[in-house]
C-alpha cells in the first residue's frame, strides 16, 4: 500500500468463516480495501485448505491467493466452547467490529439471532448455495441457468462448461457490497443488518440482467450456439499465417470503419450493403451478416503473420486481443512494468505470483500482501480482542479448541 487513501475500510474488523471462492474472495477484497479481516478455520484447516492448484511444496496456491492480507485464527467451533469463543470474537465490543461473513451450513452454524442477541448492531452476511439452504456450487448453478448450452460450437452435441467460477466471484463482490452498505446504514442509524446472498439467485439475476431471460420468455425458445461469434454485434476470432489466433471486435461504428480501412475491404463491404440492402454501420446488421463478414476478412489475417497483424491493428486502433495460454499471460505480465502481477514471498510456498488490487483509489493501488500461515494469528487475535491470557490459550490448545 502506498498510502492511506487507498484503504477506505481501515478500522473495520471483519470475521470471515467461509470456504472455497465467494466468501474468501469477499474477505480478500475487503482486506485490500484496508479492513482487518480475520479468517477463522477449524484446526488443521477447512475443506479448501489443500485445494488445487498446488505449489511444488504441496501448499495450496488457491488458498494462498484468496486469503492474502488476512489474519488466520483456528477455532473448533463444532465444540460448544469453541462455538462460544467464535461468537465472542464476532461480537467483540468496539465500533470497528461486529461484522461477520460466512457460508456455514448445518445445524451448528452461527445464526444471526445468536449474534444479534449479543450485539444488536451486528452485520452478518451469509452466503449460501440456494435460498432454501440446499447446497450448490458455481459449476452446478451455471449449468441450470443455461450458459453451457449457449457456449461452444454451433454443432456441439453436449454442454460446454467454462473454467471460470464467474458466479462465485460475482457473489463475493456482492457480499463485499452488502458489508459496505450495511456499515453505512449502521453509521447512519445504529442498526445492524442480516443479508443473505444465494449463489443461485446471483446467477439468475446475472442472466436476467443481460436480457437473456426476457429474450427466452418472449421467443419461447433457447438461443442457438454461435461458436466464437459475439452476440448482437460483430466479433469473432481469426487465424494468422503463423497460426496465432486473435479476437477482433467491432462494437461501434468507429471500430467497424477502422477494421474495414486497415483490411482494405471498404469497397467490398459497400458492394455487399448494396447487394443485400444492409447498413453495416448498424451493429444488428453486422451481427446478422457475421458469417459473410468473417469470410471476407479471413484471407487478410491468413496472409499475414501475427507480428504484422498486431502492428497494423494497433496502428489502426482496432479493438482486438491475442489468445494466450496462462504461461503466455505470465510471460507477458512479468515483462510489463505497469502490470498488477508481481512476485511475493508466501509462507509455505516461497516466491509466488499474485495480483495487486484491480482498482486505483485516488491514484493509489494496494500491492499484494501474502496470506498468513494457518493459525499464525490465533494467540494475538484472541488475546487482543478477548483478553485471553497465555494460560487461557494454553488450556484451549490442550483441549484442541484452538490451533
Amino acid at each position: 500500500m502506498t498510502g492511506t487513501s487507498a484503504a477506505p475500510l481501515r478500522g473495520v474488523r471483519v470475521v470471515e468463516a467461509a470456504t472455497f471462492v465467494a466468501g474468501p474472495f469477499a474477505g480478500m477484497v475487503m482486506s485490500q480495501l484496508g479492513a482487518d479481516v480475520i479468517r477463522v478455520d477449524p484446526p488443521g484447516g477447512g475443506s479448501d485448505f489443500g485445494r488445487w492448484p498446488l505449489a511444488a511444496t504441496g501448499a495450496s496456491l488457491f488458498w494462498a491467493n484468496l486469503n492474502r492480507a488476512k489474519r488466520s485464527v483456528t477455532i473448533d467451533h463444532r465444540q460448544p466452547e469453541g462455538r462460544e469463543l467464535l461468537l465472542e470474537l464476532i461480537c467483540a465490543p468496539g465500533p470497528a467490529g461486529g461484522v461477520f461473513v460466512d457460508n456455514m451450513v448445518g445445524g451448528r452454524r452461527i445464526k444471526h439471532e445468536d449474534l444479534a442477541a449479543r450485539r444488536s448492531d451486528v452485520i452478518h452476511v451469509h452466503i449460501e448455495g440456494r435460498r432454501d439452504g440446499k447446497p450448490a456450487v458455481d459449476y452446478s448453478i451455471n449449468a441450470e441457468v443455461g450458459v453451457p448450452l449457449m457456449t461452444g460450437p454451433s454443432d456441439a452435441a453436449v454442454p460446454i462448461n467454462h473454467v471460470l467460477p464467474a458466479w462465485d466471484l460475482v457473489t463475493g463482490m456482492l457480499a463485499t457490497t452488502a458489508v459496505s452498505a450495511a456499515l453505512l446504514q449502521r453509521d447512519r442509524t445504529g442498526e445492524g443488518s442480516y443479508v443473505e446472498v444465494a449463489l443461485a439467485d446471483v446467477a439468475l439475476a446475472g442472466v436476467a440482467g443481460m436480457g437473456w431471460v426476457a429474450e427466452a420468455g418472449e421467443s419461447g425458445s433457447a438461443r442457438d450456439r454461435m461458436g466464437n461469434h459475439m452476440f448482437g454485434s460483430f466479433g469473432v476470432d481469426f487465424e494468422t499465417s503463423d497460426r496465432r489466433r486473435v479476437m477482433v471486435v467491432a462494437l461501434t461504428e468507429g471500430q467497424w470503419k477502422s477494421l474495414r480501412k486497415v483490411t482494405g475491404t471498404e469497397a467490398v463491404f459497400e458492394a455487399l450493403e448494396n447487394t443485400v440492402g444492409a447498413d453495416l454501420d448498424n451493429e444488428g446488421d453486422r451481427f446478422r451478416l457475421r458469417e459473410t463478414i468473417a469470410s471476407i476478412l479471413r484471407p487478410w489475417f491468413a496472409s499475414r503473420d501475427y507480428a504484422t497483424v498486431k502492428g497494423l491493428l494497433d496502428e489502426a486502433k482496432v479493438l482486438w486481443s491475442p489468445y494466450r495460454d496462462m504461461a503466455e499471460v505470465v510471460e507477458t505480465e512479468l515483462s510489463d512494468p505497469a502490470s498488477i502481477i508481481e512476485e511475493i514471498e508466501q509462507p509455505g510456498v516461497g516466491p509466488m505470483l499474485s495480483a495487486a488490487s484491480p482498482w486505483r483509489w485516488g491514484g493509489e493501488q494496494t500491492r499484494p500482501t501474502p496470506a498468513p500461515s494457518m493459525s499464525a494469528d490465533t494467540d494475538d487475535v484472541l488475546s487482543e480482542l478477548l483478553g485471553l491470557s497465555q494460560r487461557d490459550l494454553g488450556r484451549l490448545r490442550d483441549a484442541r479448541i484452538i490451533g
